[in-house]
């Protein structure tokens, strides 16, 4: 019976969405400007990496066509002459954000045709009651923040104050969210995620898709560090998903890494928490090893976005990928020959791109195993063509939206 893999290289977009003007996104490209940095020489670091994109094993695969698919042109140092050996092309977003739950679940075949909620870009972002009520519910002395900001950023800036003070430092972004960070040791990770689900209540009624608890430790601003104890509380999608369907078939939908989350936990049957990119192939592959006949293993690799993406960090993000790239036939090896691997992302996060927040693009669709034909699929309309591909592979009823490429 035929397995599938989704691997989502997080916010790995290949180039502006047709309607990326309206997002404030047009020319964001986040695949063609990394390679642009990196054939320049504006890409080295040293003890990291050098010289033009090097993504030999994605290149066979058709990456450069993915790109070229939405624009007619390959990625700089990309060749013309490569032959891909997958199914390739790319998808463009019908749902009406760019942040990780619209993406994701437009994969798995419900698009969001509905506006999220968000908060304003100013300071205070947060309406007094709002505060007033977190303040109250979680009985905390206060908050700290209450502006946009970056995760990274914001901690470095307040970090050491709330050690001090015990107030949990609350911001947003441009996504639907409201983030929570806390020292793990002085404020309590329980503590931390029990208030995450009180705040989740709390802006229920304001359509807010995400709250996220942002873990951290160190001693003071020259070392906080985020830990890998991050959690998301999501609303529930609207409306069944692919993920629902495989187990409503009777089958295994391994989550690995923070897809349980996305998907408010429904729909897995199995979830593998893990952090870092090298955890998270690590755990995949145990699936690729062990993983029963019929089963969807779907993981998130969330550290192109993340760690590069939001924090404009080009050289690292290009690392990122060329590790990626190198892992990579480690994995095609170990497959068995009905499976189906479908390498894809959520939303783009151009890392040369101004602020730090996603960008809308569209996003790769490569999808390769020992019995899969080469193909060109071109640009798709939506990304719910992957996830009823997925379900036409496995075998389970058809999603209500989506059209199969297989």
């Amino acid at each position: 019976m035929p397995r599938a893999f989704i691997l989502l290289l997080d916010s790995f977009g290949v180039v502006g969405a047709p309607d990326a003007k309206a997002f404030g996104d047009l020319g964001a490209d986040t695949l063609g400007h990394i390679a642009k940095e990196c054939a320049a020489g504006r890409a080295n670091r040293d003890g990291l990496r050098g010289g033009k994109l090097t993504l030999p094993n994605l290149e066979s695969l058709g990456l450069g066509f993915t790109a070229r698919a939405s624009t007619g042109d390959l990625p700089e140092s990309f060749s013309s002459d490569i032959k891909p050996t997958s199914i390739y092309g790319a998808a463009s977003e019908v749902s009406n954000g760019k942040d990780t739950p619209s993406g994701h679940w437009e994969i798995a075949g419900v698009p969001v045709n509905f506006d999220w909620g968000y908060f304003p870009n100013e300071t205070p972002c947060f309406k007094e009651d709002l505060v007033t009520s977190i303040v109250k519910q979680g009985q905390l002395p206060g908050i700290l923040g209450n502006y946009h900001a970056s995760g990274t950023q914001i901690i470095a800036e307040l970090g050491e104050e709330h050690v001090k003070t015990g107030k949990p430092i609350i911001y947003t972004s441009a996504d639907s969210v409201i983030q929570i960070a806390a020292h793990e040791e002085s404020f309590g990770l329980d503590r931390l995620l029990d208030l995450c689900l009180k705040v989740r209540d709390l802006v229920d009624e304001l359509n807010i898709g995400r709250v996220i608890a942002r873990p951290f430790t160190g001693t003071d601003a020259s070392n906080f560090a985020r830990t890998g104890n991050r959690r998301d509380y999501s609303v529930l999608p609207p409306a069944p998903t692919l993920l629902d369907g495989v187990k409503a078939a009777g089958r295994e939908m391994i989550a690995v890494g923070k897809i349980a989350d996305i998907y408010a936990h429904q729909g897995p049957t199995q979830v593998i928490k893990a952090s870092g990119h090298d955890e998270l192939f690590d755990r995949t592959m145990e699936q690729v090893q062990t993983a029963p006949e019929g089963s969807l293993t779907f993981t998130n690799f969330v550290d192109f976005d993340s760690l590069y993406g939001h924090r404009r960090d080009v050289p690292g993000y290009a690392a990122a990928l060329e590790d990626f790239d190198m892992k990579l036939p480690k994995l095609m090896d170990a497959l068995k020959p009905d499976d189906l691997v479908i390498l894809t992302a959520d939303h783009g996060c151009d890392p040369t791109w101004g602020g730090t927040d996603h960008t809308r693009e569209n996003i790769p669709v490569i999808a390769f195993g020992p019995d899969i034909l080469p193909k060109n699929i071109g640009l798709r309309d939506t990304f719910s063509d992957i996830g009823q591909s997925v379900a036409k592979h496995l075998g389970i009823p058809s999603l209500k939206f989506g059209t199969s490429f297989l």
